[in-house]
């Protein structure tokens, strides 16, 4: 019971803590959200393709996984898996593999939240 409790406070504060990183680099720079979301995600990747997110993955579990730093992992670790095993084709197809099921859910999901919200444009 206890370990699991640890567990979940693991995973709340790894990706709270990745995630208040992105709101401070937002507040405090004038870097656009989209810009932010690019640059974790190459932080992920890059952190994936030397194996040092793997660490904190298997520590933090979820944690590290939802964010998407741990997208940038995937896309990683799926390229490296395709390129041993078929080359530079399988280095494109691996990550793409790797982040099929993730992609899709998330498109699919927004569309279905598409009919339930009225999109705005942001003034100004």
């Amino acid at each position: 019971m206890l370990a699991a409790i640890f567990m979940y406070v693991k995973v709340f504060c790894v990706g709270g803590l990745i995630c208040l990183i992105g709101e401070l680099i937002e507040i405090k720079t004038k870097i656009t959200p989209a810009r932010i979301l690019v640059i974790f995600l190459m932080v992920g990747a890059i952190l994936g393709g030397f194996g040092i997110y793997n660490y904190l993955v298997e520590w933090a579990g979820a944690g590290a996984t939802l964010p998407i730093t741990g997208f940038g992992n995937a896309l990683a670790r799926g390229a490296i898996e395709g390129a041993t095993s078929n080359g530079l084709f399988g280095a494109i197809g691996g990550g793409l593999m790797a982040t099929s099921a993730g992609v899709a859910v998330s498109i699919g999901l927004s569309y279905i939240v598409s009919f339930f919200v009225k999109s705005k444009t942001k003034k100004s």
